[in-house]
Protein backbone atom coordinates (compact mmCIF):
# COMPACT_ATOMS: atom_id res chain seq x y z
CA UNK A 1 0.00 0.00 0.00
CA UNK A 2 1.64 3.14 -1.34
CA UNK A 3 2.20 6.41 0.49
CA UNK A 4 1.18 9.92 -0.44
CA UNK A 5 -1.79 9.96 -0.46
CA UNK A 6 -1.55 9.80 -4.22
CA UNK A 7 1.91 8.27 -4.60
CA UNK A 8 3.11 5.98 -7.37
CA UNK A 9 2.67 2.36 -6.24
CA UNK A 10 3.99 0.97 -9.53
CA UNK A 11 7.10 3.17 -9.29
CA UNK A 12 7.85 1.69 -5.85
CA UNK A 13 8.13 -1.86 -7.20
CA UNK A 14 11.92 -1.70 -7.83
CA UNK A 15 12.49 -0.58 -4.21
CA UNK A 16 10.38 -3.46 -2.93
CA UNK A 17 12.09 -6.04 -5.13
CA UNK A 18 15.53 -4.73 -4.12
CA UNK A 19 14.36 -5.16 -0.51
CA UNK A 20 13.71 -8.83 -1.16
CA UNK A 21 10.04 -8.87 -0.21
CA UNK A 22 9.24 -11.22 -3.12
CA UNK A 23 12.15 -13.58 -2.52
CA UNK A 24 9.91 -16.24 -0.95
CA UNK A 25 6.44 -15.10 -1.97
CA UNK A 26 4.45 -13.29 -4.64
CA UNK A 27 4.33 -9.50 -4.53
CA UNK A 28 1.00 -7.89 -5.41
CA UNK A 29 0.94 -4.14 -5.97
CA UNK A 30 -2.18 -2.12 -6.79
CA UNK A 31 -2.49 1.56 -7.56
CA UNK A 32 -5.02 3.19 -5.25
CA UNK A 33 -8.15 4.61 -6.81
CA UNK A 34 -7.29 7.87 -8.51
CA UNK A 35 -3.57 7.08 -8.31
CA UNK A 36 -1.04 7.01 -11.16
CA UNK A 37 -2.02 4.61 -13.98
CA UNK A 38 -5.56 4.16 -12.66
CA UNK A 39 -8.63 5.28 -14.58
CA UNK A 40 -9.40 8.03 -13.94
CA UNK A 41 -5.97 9.23 -12.86
CA UNK A 42 -6.44 12.30 -10.67
CA UNK A 43 -3.31 14.11 -11.82
CA UNK A 44 -3.09 17.89 -11.47
CA UNK A 45 -0.64 19.34 -14.00
CA UNK A 46 -1.75 22.73 -12.66
CA UNK A 47 -0.21 21.86 -9.27
CA UNK A 48 2.86 20.28 -10.87
CA UNK A 49 3.54 23.59 -12.65
CA UNK A 50 3.02 25.51 -9.42
CA UNK A 51 5.39 23.21 -7.51
CA UNK A 52 8.10 23.68 -10.13
CA UNK A 53 7.70 27.47 -10.03
CA UNK A 54 7.46 27.55 -6.22
CA UNK A 55 11.20 26.95 -5.74
CA UNK A 56 11.63 30.59 -6.78
CA UNK A 57 8.86 31.91 -4.51
CA UNK A 58 8.80 32.70 -0.77
CA UNK A 59 7.49 29.51 0.83
CA UNK A 60 4.86 31.02 3.10
CA UNK A 61 4.11 34.41 1.51
CA UNK A 62 0.35 35.09 1.06
CA UNK A 63 1.00 35.71 -2.64
CA UNK A 64 2.42 32.17 -2.94
CA UNK A 65 -0.63 30.80 -1.16
CA UNK A 66 -2.95 32.53 -3.61
CA UNK A 67 -1.11 30.95 -6.55
CA UNK A 68 -1.32 27.52 -4.92
CA UNK A 69 -5.05 27.83 -4.24
CA UNK A 70 -5.67 29.09 -7.78
CA UNK A 71 -3.84 26.05 -9.22
CA UNK A 72 -5.79 23.69 -6.95
CA UNK A 73 -9.11 25.25 -7.93
CA UNK A 74 -8.26 24.94 -11.62
CA UNK A 75 -7.52 21.24 -11.12
CA UNK A 76 -10.66 20.65 -9.09
CA UNK A 77 -12.85 22.44 -11.62
CA UNK A 78 -11.36 20.39 -14.47
CA UNK A 79 -11.72 17.05 -12.66
CA UNK A 80 -15.31 17.68 -11.61
CA UNK A 81 -16.21 18.92 -15.12
CA UNK A 82 -14.93 15.53 -16.34
CA UNK A 83 -17.40 13.81 -14.02
CA UNK A 84 -15.02 12.90 -11.18
CA UNK A 85 -16.78 12.74 -7.81
CA UNK A 86 -13.94 13.71 -5.47
CA UNK A 87 -15.77 12.59 -2.32
CA UNK A 88 -15.44 8.97 -3.55
CA UNK A 89 -11.64 9.14 -3.29
CA UNK A 90 -10.92 8.40 0.36
CA UNK A 91 -9.32 5.84 2.65
CA UNK A 92 -12.54 3.91 3.30
CA UNK A 93 -13.03 3.27 -0.43
CA UNK A 94 -9.31 2.54 -0.93
CA UNK A 95 -9.51 -0.13 1.79
CA UNK A 96 -12.63 -1.65 0.24
CA UNK A 97 -10.81 -1.86 -3.11
CA UNK A 98 -8.02 -3.95 -1.57
CA UNK A 99 -10.57 -6.23 0.11
CA UNK A 100 -12.27 -6.68 -3.27
CA UNK A 101 -8.91 -7.40 -4.94
CA UNK A 102 -8.16 -10.28 -2.56
CA UNK A 103 -11.55 -11.85 -3.30
CA UNK A 104 -11.18 -11.30 -7.05
CA UNK A 105 -7.78 -13.02 -7.05
CA UNK A 106 -9.14 -15.95 -5.04
CA UNK A 107 -6.49 -15.57 -2.32
CA UNK A 108 -7.54 -17.06 1.01
CA UNK A 109 -5.02 -15.14 3.13
CA UNK A 110 -2.35 -12.58 2.38
CA UNK A 111 0.16 -10.35 4.15
CA UNK A 112 -0.36 -6.59 3.98
CA UNK A 113 2.53 -4.11 3.77
CA UNK A 114 2.06 -0.35 3.72
CA UNK A 115 4.28 2.66 4.24
CA UNK A 116 3.53 6.30 5.13
CA UNK A 117 -0.08 7.03 4.09
CA UNK A 118 -0.19 3.34 3.21
CA UNK A 119 -0.03 2.61 6.96
CA UNK A 120 -3.11 4.79 7.54
CA UNK A 121 -4.73 2.76 4.75
CA UNK A 122 -3.45 -0.60 6.08
CA UNK A 123 -4.76 0.09 9.59
CA UNK A 124 -8.10 1.19 8.15
CA UNK A 125 -8.20 -1.96 6.02
CA UNK A 126 -7.36 -4.09 9.08
CA UNK A 127 -10.18 -2.43 11.04
CA UNK A 128 -12.86 -2.63 8.36
CA UNK A 129 -11.91 -5.83 6.46
CA UNK A 130 -9.97 -8.12 8.84
CA UNK A 131 -10.94 -11.31 7.04
CA UNK A 132 -8.21 -12.83 4.90
CA UNK A 133 -5.34 -10.93 6.55
CA UNK A 134 -2.50 -13.21 7.68
CA UNK A 135 -0.25 -10.38 8.93
CA UNK A 136 0.30 -6.64 8.63
CA UNK A 137 3.60 -4.76 8.33
CA UNK A 138 3.53 -0.98 8.59
CA UNK A 139 6.53 1.23 7.84
CA UNK A 140 6.72 4.95 8.79
CA UNK A 141 3.44 5.04 10.64
CA UNK A 142 0.49 7.41 10.21
CA UNK A 143 -2.09 6.36 12.85
CA UNK A 144 -5.55 7.14 11.44
CA UNK A 145 -6.90 8.14 14.86
CA UNK A 146 -4.33 10.92 15.33
CA UNK A 147 -3.21 12.20 11.92
CA UNK A 148 -4.03 15.87 11.31
CA UNK A 149 -2.31 19.01 10.08
CA UNK A 150 -1.13 19.99 13.60
CA UNK A 151 0.23 16.44 14.02
CA UNK A 152 2.75 17.17 11.27
CA UNK A 153 4.56 19.61 13.59
CA UNK A 154 5.02 16.91 16.25
CA UNK A 155 6.68 14.63 13.70
CA UNK A 156 8.86 17.44 12.34
CA UNK A 157 10.14 18.29 15.82
CA UNK A 158 10.84 14.65 16.67
CA UNK A 159 12.74 13.98 13.45
CA UNK A 160 14.85 17.16 13.59
CA UNK A 161 15.61 16.75 17.29
CA UNK A 162 16.71 13.14 16.75
CA UNK A 163 19.15 14.21 14.02
CA UNK A 164 20.59 16.86 16.37
CA UNK A 165 20.85 14.35 19.24
CA UNK A 166 22.67 11.89 16.95
CA UNK A 167 25.16 14.61 16.03
CA UNK A 168 25.78 15.31 19.71
CA UNK A 169 26.41 11.59 20.24
CA UNK A 170 29.22 11.59 17.64
CA UNK A 171 32.25 13.39 19.11
CA UNK A 172 33.45 14.77 15.77
CA UNK A 173 30.01 16.15 14.95
CA UNK A 174 29.43 17.54 18.42
CA UNK A 175 32.79 19.29 18.38
CA UNK A 176 32.44 20.65 14.85
CA UNK A 177 28.77 21.69 15.00
CA UNK A 178 27.83 22.82 18.52
CA UNK A 179 24.50 24.49 19.24
CA UNK A 180 22.61 23.26 16.19
CA UNK A 181 19.20 24.00 17.71
CA UNK A 182 20.12 27.62 18.36
CA UNK A 183 21.72 28.00 14.93
CA UNK A 184 18.67 26.59 13.17
CA UNK A 185 16.34 28.93 15.07
CA UNK A 186 18.57 31.89 14.26
CA UNK A 187 18.66 31.01 10.55
CA UNK A 188 14.91 30.43 10.33
CA UNK A 189 14.30 33.83 11.95
CA UNK A 190 16.92 35.58 9.81
CA UNK A 191 15.72 34.16 6.50
CA UNK A 192 12.07 34.72 7.35
CA UNK A 193 12.83 38.40 7.96
CA UNK A 194 15.13 38.71 4.93
CA UNK A 195 14.72 35.89 2.39
CA UNK A 196 17.65 35.06 0.14
CA UNK A 197 17.21 34.94 -3.63
CA UNK A 198 19.89 32.96 -5.42
CA UNK A 199 20.58 31.44 -8.81
CA UNK A 200 21.94 27.91 -8.55
CA UNK A 201 22.36 24.88 -10.74
CA UNK A 202 20.09 21.96 -9.74
CA UNK A 203 21.97 19.01 -8.21
CA UNK A 204 21.00 16.82 -11.16
CA UNK A 205 22.46 19.31 -13.67
CA UNK A 206 20.73 21.59 -16.13
CA UNK A 207 20.43 25.35 -16.41
CA UNK A 208 20.71 27.46 -13.25
CA UNK A 209 17.38 28.35 -11.66
CA UNK A 210 16.20 31.03 -9.27
CA UNK A 211 15.49 29.83 -5.75
CA UNK A 212 14.21 31.64 -2.68
CA UNK A 213 15.25 30.59 0.82
CA UNK A 214 13.08 31.79 3.66
CA UNK A 215 12.35 30.30 7.07
CA UNK A 216 9.53 28.12 5.79
CA UNK A 217 11.77 26.72 3.05
CA UNK A 218 14.32 25.57 5.63
CA UNK A 219 11.93 23.47 7.68
CA UNK A 220 10.27 22.09 4.56
CA UNK A 221 13.65 20.92 3.23
CA UNK A 222 14.49 19.31 6.57
CA UNK A 223 11.16 17.46 6.65
CA UNK A 224 11.32 16.37 3.01
CA UNK A 225 13.89 13.78 4.07
CA UNK A 226 16.83 12.44 2.11
CA UNK A 227 16.85 13.35 -1.55
CA UNK A 228 18.87 16.47 -2.23
CA UNK A 229 19.65 17.07 1.48
CA UNK A 230 20.47 13.76 3.22
CA UNK A 231 20.30 13.72 7.00
CA UNK A 232 24.08 13.18 7.23
CA UNK A 233 24.56 16.60 5.59
CA UNK A 234 22.07 18.53 7.76
CA UNK A 235 24.51 19.71 10.49
CA UNK A 236 27.01 20.86 7.83
CA UNK A 237 24.25 22.63 5.87
CA UNK A 238 23.04 24.54 8.94
CA UNK A 239 26.60 25.47 9.96
CA UNK A 240 27.48 26.64 6.44
CA UNK A 241 24.30 28.70 6.25
CA UNK A 242 25.13 30.38 9.56
CA UNK A 243 28.57 31.23 8.14
CA UNK A 244 27.11 32.80 5.02
CA UNK A 245 27.18 29.84 2.64
CA UNK A 246 23.61 28.73 1.70
CA UNK A 247 24.72 26.43 -1.14
CA UNK A 248 23.50 23.09 0.27
CA UNK A 249 20.03 24.40 1.09
CA UNK A 250 19.84 26.31 -2.19
CA UNK A 251 20.75 23.22 -4.22
CA UNK A 252 18.24 21.11 -2.33
CA UNK A 253 15.57 23.69 -3.12
CA UNK A 254 16.59 23.81 -6.78
CA UNK A 255 16.07 20.04 -7.07
CA UNK A 256 12.33 20.66 -7.41
CA UNK A 257 12.61 23.04 -10.36
CA UNK A 258 11.76 21.98 -13.89
CA UNK A 259 12.28 18.29 -13.19
CA UNK A 260 10.22 15.69 -15.06
CA UNK A 261 6.87 15.38 -13.35
CA UNK A 262 6.85 12.54 -10.81
CA UNK A 263 3.60 10.56 -11.04
CA UNK A 264 1.46 11.96 -8.25
CA UNK A 265 -2.33 11.96 -7.93
CA UNK A 266 -2.82 15.37 -6.35
CA UNK A 267 -6.56 14.82 -6.67
CA UNK A 268 -6.33 11.85 -4.30
CA UNK A 269 -3.89 13.70 -2.04
CA UNK A 270 -6.17 16.62 -1.33
CA UNK A 271 -9.38 14.60 -1.30
CA UNK A 272 -7.93 12.53 1.58
CA UNK A 273 -6.22 15.41 3.39
CA UNK A 274 -9.19 17.77 3.15
CA UNK A 275 -11.76 15.19 4.26
CA UNK A 276 -9.76 13.19 6.82
CA UNK A 277 -6.77 15.17 8.12
CA UNK A 278 -7.75 18.84 8.04
CA UNK A 279 -11.24 18.87 9.64
CA UNK A 280 -11.68 19.27 13.37
CA UNK A 281 -8.71 21.61 13.80
CA UNK A 282 -8.32 25.29 13.01
CA UNK A 283 -5.51 27.50 11.75
CA UNK A 284 -5.09 28.55 15.38
CA UNK A 285 -4.63 24.92 16.46
CA UNK A 286 -2.00 24.46 13.76
CA UNK A 287 -0.11 27.56 14.90
CA UNK A 288 -0.20 26.44 18.56
CA UNK A 289 1.22 23.04 17.56
CA UNK A 290 4.01 24.79 15.65
CA UNK A 291 4.83 27.00 18.63
CA UNK A 292 5.03 23.95 20.90
CA UNK A 293 7.31 22.17 18.46
CA UNK A 294 9.68 25.06 17.73
CA UNK A 295 9.45 27.83 20.33
CA UNK A 296 10.86 31.13 19.15
CA UNK A 297 10.25 30.55 15.47
CA UNK A 298 8.25 33.14 13.51
CA UNK A 299 4.51 32.62 13.41
CA UNK A 300 4.56 33.05 9.64
CA UNK A 301 6.52 29.77 9.45
CA UNK A 302 4.59 27.93 12.15
CA UNK A 303 1.18 28.75 10.63
CA UNK A 304 1.72 26.12 7.92
CA UNK A 305 1.92 22.36 8.25
CA UNK A 306 5.26 21.15 6.85
CA UNK A 307 4.80 20.00 3.24
CA UNK A 308 1.16 21.13 3.22
CA UNK A 309 1.34 24.96 3.23
CA UNK A 310 -1.92 26.89 2.93
CA UNK A 311 -3.83 23.60 3.13
CA UNK A 312 -6.82 25.06 4.97
CA UNK A 313 -7.19 27.67 2.21
CA UNK A 314 -6.81 24.97 -0.43
CA UNK A 315 -9.38 22.75 1.29
CA UNK A 316 -11.98 25.52 1.12
CA UNK A 317 -11.88 25.39 -2.68
CA UNK A 318 -11.39 21.60 -2.81
CA UNK A 319 -14.73 21.30 -1.01
CA UNK A 320 -15.06 17.65 0.05
CA UNK A 321 -17.16 16.53 3.05
CA UNK A 322 -15.72 15.93 6.52
CA UNK A 323 -15.11 12.19 6.98
CA UNK A 324 -13.33 12.24 10.32
CA UNK A 325 -16.19 10.54 12.21
CA UNK A 326 -15.69 7.51 9.94
CA UNK A 327 -11.93 7.66 9.52
CA UNK A 328 -10.35 9.14 12.66
CA UNK A 329 -10.82 5.86 14.49
CA UNK A 330 -8.37 3.62 16.38
CA UNK A 331 -7.70 0.12 15.04
CA UNK A 332 -7.92 -2.68 17.60
CA UNK A 333 -6.72 -6.02 16.25
CA UNK A 334 -5.03 -9.26 17.28
CA UNK A 335 -3.67 -9.89 13.78
CA UNK A 336 0.16 -10.22 14.00
CA UNK A 337 1.66 -6.84 13.11
CA UNK A 338 5.20 -5.59 12.53
CA UNK A 339 5.76 -1.87 13.04
CA UNK A 340 8.93 -0.34 11.58
CA UNK A 341 10.04 3.28 12.08
CA UNK A 342 13.19 5.27 11.30
CA UNK A 343 14.49 7.51 14.05
CA UNK A 344 15.34 10.34 11.60
CA UNK A 345 11.83 10.42 10.11
CA UNK A 346 10.53 14.01 10.27
CA UNK A 347 7.39 13.24 8.24
CA UNK A 348 6.00 10.49 10.48
CA UNK A 349 7.92 10.64 13.75
CA UNK A 350 9.29 7.34 15.04
CA UNK A 351 7.29 7.45 18.30
CA UNK A 352 4.03 7.05 16.37
CA UNK A 353 4.92 3.44 15.59
CA UNK A 354 4.78 2.26 19.21
CA UNK A 355 1.76 4.57 19.70
CA UNK A 356 -0.17 2.67 17.01
CA UNK A 357 0.99 -0.60 18.56
CA UNK A 358 -0.74 0.10 21.88
CA UNK A 359 -4.02 -1.27 20.50
CA UNK A 360 -2.37 -4.09 18.51
CA UNK A 361 -1.53 -6.65 21.24
CA UNK A 362 0.29 -8.99 18.84
CA UNK A 363 2.53 -6.27 17.43
CA UNK A 364 6.28 -5.76 17.55
CA UNK A 365 7.61 -2.20 17.12
CA UNK A 366 11.14 -1.82 15.74
CA UNK A 367 13.06 1.49 15.61
CA UNK A 368 15.88 1.67 13.07
CA UNK A 369 18.50 4.29 14.07
CA UNK A 370 19.60 6.90 11.56
CA UNK A 371 17.01 6.09 8.88
CA UNK A 372 14.33 8.49 7.68
CA UNK A 373 11.05 7.91 5.88
CA UNK A 374 10.24 4.57 4.10
CA UNK A 375 12.57 2.39 6.15
CA UNK A 376 12.62 -1.06 4.55
CA UNK A 377 14.27 -0.10 1.22
CA UNK A 378 16.98 1.83 3.11
CA UNK A 379 17.85 -0.71 5.80
CA UNK A 380 19.13 -4.27 5.26
CA UNK A 381 18.39 -4.89 8.94
CA UNK A 382 14.76 -3.85 8.52
CA UNK A 383 14.57 -6.11 5.47
CA UNK A 384 15.77 -9.11 7.47
CA UNK A 385 13.35 -8.33 10.32
CA UNK A 386 10.49 -8.15 7.81
CA UNK A 387 11.53 -11.44 6.19
CA UNK A 388 11.65 -13.10 9.60
CA UNK A 389 8.20 -11.76 10.46
CA UNK A 390 6.60 -12.84 7.18
CA UNK A 391 8.06 -16.34 7.49
CA UNK A 392 6.29 -16.87 10.81
CA UNK A 393 4.08 -13.95 11.93
CA UNK A 394 2.88 -15.72 15.08
CA UNK A 395 6.43 -15.92 16.47
CA UNK A 396 8.52 -12.96 17.65
CA UNK A 397 10.49 -11.65 14.65
CA UNK A 398 14.27 -11.86 14.70
CA UNK A 399 15.33 -8.33 15.63
CA UNK A 400 18.91 -9.23 16.60
CA UNK A 401 20.45 -6.98 13.94
CA UNK A 402 18.93 -3.83 15.43
CA UNK A 403 21.15 -3.76 18.53
CA UNK A 404 24.30 -3.20 16.49
CA UNK A 405 22.92 -0.29 14.45
CA UNK A 406 23.95 3.35 14.76
CA UNK A 407 23.45 6.40 12.54
CA UNK A 408 26.06 6.90 9.83
CA UNK A 409 28.82 9.46 10.54
CA UNK A 410 27.71 13.00 9.74
CA UNK A 411 29.49 15.03 7.08
CA UNK A 412 32.35 16.98 8.69
CA UNK A 413 33.63 19.96 6.69
CA UNK A 414 37.00 21.59 7.43
CA UNK A 415 36.43 24.83 9.30
CA UNK A 416 38.45 26.76 6.76
CA UNK A 417 35.93 25.86 4.03
CA UNK A 418 33.04 27.60 5.73
CA UNK A 419 34.70 30.41 7.64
Amino acid sequence: MEGGPGGDAIGAIPFLIDSGVNRDRDLIVMTQRGGPYSQPYLACPELDRFNSDAVGLPYDAPSTGRLLVRAAKACRDRLTADGVRLSAYNTTENAADFAALRRALGIRKWNVYGYSYGTDLALTYLRRHPEGIRSVAIDSVVPPQIVSLPWAWDSAREGVETVFAACEAQPACKSRYPDLRRKLTEQVRRLEANPLTLTVRPPGGGDPVKVVLDGGTLINLLVTDGGALPAVDVPAAIDELARGNPERFAQAQAAGAGTPVVPQAHGLTHSVVCSEWAPGFTKSDLLKAGRRAFPGWPDTVLAHAPQLPFEYDLCRVWNVPDRTAIQRVTTFSKVPTLIVSGTFDAKTGASWGPYAGRTLPRSTAVLIPGIGHFVVPQSPCAQSVLASFLARPTAPPDTGCVAGLAPKPFTITPESETS
